[in-house]
């Protein structure tokens, strides 16, 4: 093997500070129940979640992965996955949103020189930046050209979380003269760069997702944060990491809609009907075929839950050996948070719909907004399919095979 790159940035997984876990989970459930008070309303506006935003930023949680040391949270994974979890089961748009900027914003770390990460992450947590964008592999690609006047980025990115409402974008892009992939940041108000709405899908609607355009982009050295091959030769096992932390968050998200649906459909059944409108009455809650479905429901979503913690201590676990971690050990983790993976993707499908069952024709009302919760668990599941994922877990129980590093959407 040939030299591999160093993780940079401070470890705040060997050494985590700040208020700790308990505090960060204290505010993400406020925060929770705070975006809950008008989940409904407001995925039926679809507008683009900038007060979202705004009520994450009052909440400190935009810089929870940042080290306490540069201004942030210094919270360490297992703490931001927890968080998502929980914005996720009242809204799981917001719970993709917040996701997806922890990971394209502490994806620096991994890509980049120590001082360059530093900084772009002592600039999120000062001015509370919002990450979008995506470093998953698509075609077309987007291409760096080198002119007289430096390297500028062209291209269109079909379809990326957050840039509706995204202070920095992070995006996947190949030199031109040698297809090399880079992980490239962008500020979204520089010239050339056009975002648009143009997704418009039924679910995850607040999830600002949408097509970006960049036209002649003038990208610095700074703005390149290294590169992204997927060659074992240059690529050390705990950089391969970044690829199940990543996938992890998708874990965590499927998750946090399937409990927030089963919680939403039992105080429907426990209330005998809706508490906002009394006069659609609910199921018996000691009907035995209601009682099967949330006990079959419940276990689903519980298993694939322990699933899902096993695959989390076995990330961190890996992270925190840094350097020590071996192909084999890296190979184990991706594998394991794949089984993750595809647990709760059938957890928060079965859920999502089931409940939809178990509450009947009443649940048809937009006002109820129990739909939400399959659009949107479909919808991310649309994106991030698991068909592949399961093809890995075959192929390294049957052949021993790695699996490839793939980078979430």
């Amino acid at each position: 093997m040939g030299a591999a790159p160093a993780l940079s940035g401070p470890d705040v997984e060997s050494e985590p500070a700040g208020p700790g876990p308990a505090h960060w989970l204290r505010v993400a459930r406020e925060t929770a129940e705070d975006l809950a008070t008008d989940a409904v309303a407001r995925d039926q506006a679809g507008k683009p979640p900038f007060d979202e935003v705004a009520r994450l930023r009052e909440s400190g949680l935009l810089a929870l992965l940042v080290p306490a040391g540069l201004g942030g949270g210094g919270a360490d994974w297992p703490t931001a996955y927890a968080v998502v979890r929980e914005i996720a089961t009242a809204d799981g748009a917001i719970g993709q949103l917040l996701g997806c900027h922890y990971f394209v914003s502490w994806s620096a770390r991994f890509f980049t020189d120590p001082a360059r990460a530093d900084e772009l992450e002592r600039r999120t947590a000062a001015e509370q930046w919002c990450w979008g964008g995506g470093l998953a592999r698509q075609e077309p690609a987007l291409t760096l050209v080198r002119t007289a006047q430096g390297r500028v980025l062209n291209g269109r990115q079909s379809y990326a979380a957050g840039v509706l409402v995204a202070d920095r974008l992070a995006v996947r892009a190949v030199r031109a003269d040698t297809g090399e992939p880079f992980a490239v940041v962008v500020d979204p108000a520089r010239q050339g760069v056009a975002v648009d709405g143009d997704a418009d899908p039924f679910g995850q609607r607040l999830a600002a997702g949408g097509s970006v355009e960049f036209d002649a982009v003038p990208v610095t050295a700074d703005d390149v944060l290294g590169s992204l091959t997927a060659d074992e030769d240059v690529l050390s096992p705990r950089t391969g990491l970044v690829s199940p932390v990543g996938r992890l968050l998708s874990v965590q998200l499927r998750l946090g809609m399937a409990e927030g649906v089963l919680a939403e459909a039992r105080e429907y059944s426990r209330a005998g009907h809706a508490p906002w409108h009394p006069d659609w009455p609910a199921g018996s809650p000691r009907d035995p075929q209601v009682l099967t479905a949330y006990g079959e429901l419940t276990v689903l979503t519980r298993s694939a839950s322990a699933l899902a913690d096993q695959a989390r201590d076995a990330v961190h676990a890996g992270l925190t050996r840094g350097e020590d971690l071996s192909y084999e050990e890296y190979a184990e983790t991706s594998v394991l948070v794949a089984m993750a993976e595809a647990a709760a993707s059938r957890a928060v499908q079965e859920s999502t719909a089931r409940a939809l069952d178990i509450i009947g024709a009443r649940s048809a009302s937009a006002r109820l907004g129990f739909d939400r919760f399959w659009r949107n668990a479909r919808t991310h599941t649309l994106y991030e399919p698991v068909t592949h994922r399961l093809r890995d877990v075959g192929d390294y129980f049957l052949n021993g095979s790695h699996p490839p590093f793939v980078l979430p959407v």
